[in-house]
């Protein structure tokens, strides 16, 4: 992509459970609103945002950052030395999210009132998705070395069955840099796991096992989701409490955060994550967060280690391109432009003195190029200066940004780009390359 998203009504029927996972035709996911706009807006190198340092947590604080930053962690349980344990920094607080106001519907003369209330919703919810949830544990190296410490790494973390040929979502961080790993079910069952696929844009990975009569996990929909609404998160925390349940809210919606992965000490920005004071705790990573209906909404991938109640989960629209992506035995990949954007916002148009407060402004302040020399960008003709205005006819705004509306698409399909360029507009059409996999 792009260099640098329901409430039970209790007077209403209990609704089905959805058939278990299958790929729709050409389903595009709409997106959570991102964070609110930041004083100094950052500039994104398509389609993982590196152009800043990642937060440090020391300080509590950093100039030009809204809210305070506190340390995360990713949550894959550490069973031994040299694990694959991953320490993240975060900024919080970047966005506010309100509910939307709930109305008044008028009631018919003759009802039938089912009430469900929340206890008996989330021990509903558990009881659907909670046989779908594997435990994941993943071993590095054989062990067998001069010293004789020098033991095997060990961790755990979690994974959601979504299509019944033993196909596991999961994070990447769990399932990273591991040579050989075992899945648990909740019924006992073990299976010898594969990573079928890495996901080139978030933390995310597709494991593949080989079984029968395999539990699968309803996919709902994160697009619908409401500040306030429940939450309920099942994994295995600290590696030994499997197929654990918590419940809680959804707190809010487009969060961010920064993330430096120790094994290689990058930072990464996780764009578009689902907050919630469900506890999650190490070895919850890849476990399902789940909405009311027993539907999965999230992939719980990372908890704030300084502050209580705060945790964050991938939106699972995020995850369903890859999803159709390893069911219809595809490589995974993502949409990817080539250009360094800033999110134009009212602030920015005052500040650089832009004709217009929306879309994404391509321009570089470190010297790089801000559009890559040869990527689709580039053969489009798209220039430094230009500011985007919309993708395939969806306006860049603060409700949808480039990157969000870009993930909709596939590697190789052509968009008609709305430029606007020394005050007029332009119509140009790109066909979209593939991220690369080692973009950072």
């Amino acid at each position: 992509m792009s260099d640098p998203q329901h409430p039970i009504d209790p007077e209403a029927p209990a609704q089905a459970v959805p058939p278990a996972f299958t790929p729709p035709e050409e389903t595009r996911p709409r997106w959570a609103d991102p964070p609110a706009d930041p004083p100094t807006p950052p500039r994104w190198l398509e389609p993982d945002p590196l152009d800043r340092p990642a937060a440090s947590a020391p300080n509590g604080g950093r100039g030009g950052m809204l809210g305070p930053l506190f340390a995360v962690a990713l949550i894959a349980a550490v069973m031994a030395s040299s694990g694959t344990y991953l320490v993240l920094d975060a900024s919080g607080a970047l966005d506010r999210v309100t509910p939307a106001p709930g109305g008044t519907t008028a009631q018919p003369a003759s009802t039938t009132t089912i009430r469900i209330d929340e206890d008996s919703a989330i021990t509903r919810a558990a009881a659907i998705v909670s046989p779908a949830v594997v435990t994941i544990t993943t071993r590095e190296g054989s062990g067998i070395g001069v010293d004789p410490l020098d033991l095997p790494a060990t961790g755990v973390g979690s994974g959601i069955l979504f299509d019944a040929s033993g196909w596991i979502l999961t994070n990447r961080h769990v399932v990273a840099g591991a040579q050989t790993f075992t899945v648990k079910l909740k019924d006992g069952r073990e299976f010898s796991g594969r990573t079928y696929g890495i996901d080139t844009l978030t933390d995310l990975a597709i494991v593949k096992i080989d079984g029968e009569d395999l539990p699968v996990a309803p996919i709902g929909d994160s697009t619908a989701l409401k500040a306030g609404q429940l939450a309920i998160a099942i994994g295995s925390p600290l590696g030994s409490f499997e197929n654990s349940v918590t419940a809680g809210v959804v707190s809010a919606l487009g969060r961010e955060i920064t993330v430096t992965d120790e094994q290689t000490g990058q930072p990464r920005r996780l764009r578009n994550l689902i907050q919630t004071d469900a506890a999650i705790n190490q070895g919850n990573s890849g476990g399902a967060l789940v909405d009311a209906l027993g539907q999965v909404i999230g992939v719980n991938t990372a908890v704030a280690g300084s502050a209580q109640g705060i945790g964050f989960a991938i939106p699972i629209e995020v995850a369903k391109p890859i999803m159709r992506q390893a069911v219809a035995g595809e490589p995974l990949s993502r949409p990817y432009l080539g250009i360094v954007y800033t999110a134009v916002t009212p602030t920015l148009m005052r500040q650089a003195k832009l004709p217009i407060d929306y879309g994404a402004w391509i321009s570089s302040s470190d010297g790089r190029a801000a559009v890559v020399a040869g990527a689709p960008a580039a053969k489009a003709g798209l220039k430094d200066g230009d500011i985007v205005t919309a993708i395939g006819g969806q306006r860049i705004d603060a409700g949808h940004s480039l990157e969000d509306i870009l993930v909709r698409y596939r590697p190789g399909e052509e968009v008609a780009l709305s430029v606007l360029r020394d005050g007029a507009t332009l119509e140009l059409k790109v066909t979209l390359g593939t991220r690369p996999a080692d973009l950072q």
